[in-house]
């Protein structure tokens, strides 16, 4: 526009506009608060202190503004644009300065009033003619339109953005097994929102899964698929699969979904997933990999390492089984569960990136740093090259339970064994100080130990665990599946975990490749 069409041009837009929201329908009365968005030339001739992103003061209702308002351009003199703006010092602080002709023509799109494009003529140049006008009108409303979809793209991907966000769990979190803080990237360069995601799920017994995953291709669907994924994960890991065994059955939901897609989507519907289960009494942590990138691991003495985990197939394909991994963790280890955008790079290998990520997290790690800032400094350091893929990230520092808060005590094959089990928990409650629970975990511990002893296989064996919640564990070799059942009145037997379910906060069973674990929970309310 400038110099070409006039000596000087600005483009003013509503402040909506740069959100991305619908502007007001109306210029006059001060309804459109306008913002400037470019000026040329960039700094000559224009009055000091005027910048681009500046407002624009708003106009008073005047004829001339009326037909602006009804998508006319209007040629104006100085003292015409004098009488509209209603403060000739305004004028001097505003515009260029000797200017004597304007031409302004409203960027009109859809419907909508999106702002004002201006062309001003100084000094000798001659004053704006009516064909002059008719093509002014013509260019601001290709340029309207282009601006107006630009603001749609802005509004559909800031709320793509924002739900994709409402998916994630929430950015830090802290447990018994550890803290974890979680970071979620959108690609750059104008790409559309993915379906990264990651998790931190606590689970009974103080343990915690750490889940990190990438949903084929981007946009809705891609966020969508991602939200169901996630919740699929969250309810098979309550009941506290192993690792693989949950991996396999995320297949089969993605391999459904991908039956249910439309036909030319079906061959797009994949994902990658890597899921792990740490305990923080063992301090041993299992983890399984649907072809997804291995986890990084930082020891408490800094030394960084890549987990050798054995890589699965894709969720998408199906058939094949998947293997686990079980590392020992030291308190204070930190865990980098990642997606490949993190380590995807223009130029670069995925070698090259997972080097930098590891020199990165060598180089910020420190256990006396917050996860949070440490996960803040390792996006800055990678802000000067904008990933091509979103990126999902979740670091955990681990934590153990003391050897003073567990106990054990191995069962004997014997009906004679229960007392002597409900003797040597009501020993550990005093030590421990929970006199309030003895009477409740008595009976726990009593009906628990004879269903192992009656129903289980030896060797068996009863835990406690003291946190801010008691935790009662009975575990056995046989694989055989307890059932909560409502006893009838005549039923001599039955009733034991019902009675369990009553006493306890909750109660639950998992499986192992050795047998299972009964558990119950009691809340631990210590005094103020």
């Amino acid at each position: 526009m400038a110099p070409a069409f006039g000596d000087f041009a600005a483009v003013d837009l509503a402040e909506a506009v740069f959100d991305g929201d619908e502007p007001a329908k109306r210029l006059d009365g001060g309804d459109l608060c306008l913002r400037n968005a470019a000026m040329a030339p960039a700094a000559e001739g224009w009055p000091a202190g005027i910048e681009r992103g500046d407002p624009v003061p708003p106009f008073l209702d005047h004829p001339v503004l009326r037909s602006f308002q009804h998508g006319e351009t209007v040629i104006l003199s100085r003292e015409e644009y004098i009488s509209v703006i209603g403060d000739p010092q305004l004028v001097e602080f505003l515009l260029p300065k000797g200017f004597h002709s304007v031409m302004v023509a409203p960027l009109h799109a859809r419907g909508l009033t999106l702002g004002d494009v201006s062309v001003w003529r100084v000094g000798s140049s001659v004053p704006f003619t009516e064909d002059e006008a008719d093509l002014m009108a013509q260019i601001a409303s290709r340029g309207a339109l282009a601006i107006d979809n630009a603001r749609r793209y802005t509004r559909e991907h800031r709320a793509a953005v924002a739900l994709q966000r409402r998916l994630l769990p929430p950015a830090t979190t802290d447990a018994p097994a550890g803290e974890t803080a979680g970071v979620y990237l959108p690609a750059g360069g104008g790409a559309e929102i993915g379906g990264d995601w990651f998790d931190a799920i606590a689970l009974p017994s103080l343990r915690l899964a750490l889940v990190a995953g990438d949903v084929v291709g981007h946009g809705m669907p891609a966020s969508a698929t991602m939200g169901r994924l996630r919740a699929a994960i969250q309810t098979l890991a309550d009941l506290e699969l192993e690792p693989d065994e949950l991996l396999t059955r995320i297949a089969d939901l993605v391999q459904r979904l991908a039956t249910e897609a439309p036909p030319a989507d079906q061959d797009t519907v994949g994902a990658t997933c890597l899921y792990a289960v740490y305990d923080p009494v063992t301090q041993c942590c299992i983890l399984a990999s649907a072809g997804h990138p291995p986890p990084v691991l930082v020891r408490p003495d800094g030394t960084v390492e890549v987990v050798e985990v054995s890589p699965g197939p894709p969720l998408a394909i199906g058939g094949m089984p998947y293997e686990t991994t079980t590392i020992d963790l030291e308190p204070g280890s930190v865990r980098a569960l990642y997606t490949d955008g993190l380590i995807e790079r223009e130029g670069d290998d995925i070698g090259q990136g997972l080097r930098h990520l590891m020199d990165t997290l060598a180089a910020t790690c420190r256990p006396e740093h917050p996860l949070d800032e440490t996960g803040a400094a390792l996006l800055a350091n990678l802000a000067d090259q904008a990933p091509r893929d979103d990126a999902a990230l979740l670091l955990a520092r681990t934590r153990a339970v003391p050897a003073k808060d567990t106990a054990q005590w191995q069962i004997p094959a014997d009906p004679a064994a229960v007392s002597e089990a409900r003797a040597w928990t009501t020993r550990q409650l005093a030590r421990w100080g929970l006199d309030d629970l003895l009477f409740t975990t008595e009976l726990i511990v009593s009906e628990l130990v004879t269903n192992a002893i009656r129903y289980g296989r030896p060797p068996a064996e009863l835990r406690l665990i003291r946190h801010d919640v008691l935790v009662c564990e009975v575990t056995d070799s046989s694989p055989t599946q307890p059932r909560l059942r409502r006893a009838a009145t005549t039923d001599e037997g039955g009733r034991g975990l019902f009675l369990v379910a009553q006493l306890a906060m909750r109660w639950g069973c998992r499986y192992s490749p050795g047998g299972k674990t009964i558990w119950a929970e009691q809340l631990i309310e210590y005094p103020h």
